[in-house]
């Protein structure tokens, strides 16, 4: 009898163990989810990019600097790989880039006046308030992760299976400002 009372009690334990494992696997699964839905809303800020360039470069010809800055940031944050980290500075450099960008619009009214310029910087305005919302849950998702594998029985788990903390997806003063503040259009 006293075998069989041990074998229940071992069999409880591995269904639980295998539950917590399921369980950190189902929080890995929708960090990396979230992260794919960032990595749309960015491809989709590189593609808008060259157009709000060659805009800006019709008008603004002697900006040629800023011009090569946002150019060259797009170029590396396109070239990042999967690591959040790395991922998230070449965007926040970007970010800072096309700040510029459209700090050297204000200073042109025609460029302003101009209905493709400003379409595409509603555009942008869109989907910098895109990726903010991803960004928000990718974190979320990254927060409930590392909760969960550093919460107590879960950890154990973790370590078993050496599951490590995540990172989560950055952003610096100049990116916040654009997302909490997109560029204005203004036709006057």
């Amino acid at each position: 009898m006293g075998s069989w009372v041990f074998l229940a009690i071992l069999a409880v334990i591995v269904i639980y163990v295998i539950s917590l494992y399921n369980k950190i696997i189902r929080m890995k699964q929708t960090r990396e989810n979230a992260f794919s839905d960032i990595d749309v809303q960015l491809k989709e800020r590189h593609n808008l990019i060259p157009n709000l360039v060659n805009t800006v470069k019709g008008y603004a010809d002697h900006e040629e600097g800023i011009l090569t800055a946002v150019t060259e940031a797009r170029s590396n944050a396109m070239k990042t790989g999967e690591n959040v980290g790395d991922v998230s500075k070449a965007e926040s450099v970007l970010g800072a880039a096309m700040m510029n960008l459209m700090a050297v619009a204000e200073n042109y009214p025609d460029l302003k006046a101009d209905q493709n310029f400003a379409k595409l910087q509603d555009e942008l305005s869109n989907i910098e308030q895109k990726i903010a919302a991803a960004r928000r849950f990718f974190n979320s998702a990254t927060k409930e992760y590392n909760i969960s594998i550093q919460s107590f029985p879960s950890v154990v788990v973790a370590n078993m299976f050496k599951f490590g903390e995540e990172e989560y997806f950055e952003m610096d003063a100049a990116e916040k400002a654009l997302a909490e503040q997109p560029p204005e259009v203004s036709f006057s």
